[in-house]
């Protein structure tokens, strides 16, 4: 069964079988003392091998996107499936999201989330508009593997953690 493209709901559908890796943005705060910020995003991405470029997809609408653009650089946090406190966290428009998080700061000066399954640490290198959102291709300055965990999936809608083949 196909359906025309601008069927909103039914594109939603059909790429909701395509799963992400939840990740939460983070940047430094401006020079006006608010400290950091940070957001959830389902859309980050390997761009390029040589050189190292990833992006993510931030709703035009998002009050969030505009500082870390401002800050020129992010770090990319890959949330394990023990992270659902952290997605949701960065989701919701509270006045301070990092109240209470373990971070430390990368030495391009982004916050690297305490616990999280990888970094990926970056300066931003295009913008590009991309519809309801904006296509940010980051140069990637400093990356690690932090823990050995399963990742926190999006999948058909809903949150989602890994199971090994022929197991569940």
């Amino acid at each position: 069964m196909s359906e025309h493209p601008e069927n909103s709901d039914f594109f939603r559908k059909v790429l909701g079988h395509c799963s992400t890796a939840v990740t939460v943005i983070t940047a430094p705060g401006a020079d006006d003392g608010d400290g950091p910020v940070g957001m959830t995003v389902g859309s980050f991405l390997s761009v390029s091998l040589d050189p190292p470029l990833v992006a993510f997809l931030p709703a035009t609408s998002s009050s969030t996107w505009p500082r870390i653009r401002d800050a020129g650089k992010f770090c990319a946090n890959v949330l394990t499936q023990d992270q659902m406190d952290l997605c949701t966290r960065f989701t919701r428009p509270v006045a301070d999201r990092f109240a209470g998080v373990g971070y430390r700061m990368s030495d391009n000066g982004s916050p690297i989330l305490d616990d999280c399954l990888a970094f990926v640490d970056c300066d931003i290198e295009a913008v590009h508009p991309a519809g309801d959102h904006v296509f940010v291709v980051g140069r990637v300055r400093e990356l690690a593997l932090e823990k050995e965990s399963e990742p926190l999936l999006f999948f058909q809608g809903r949150y989602r953690a890994l199971l090994p083949l022929g197991e569940g």
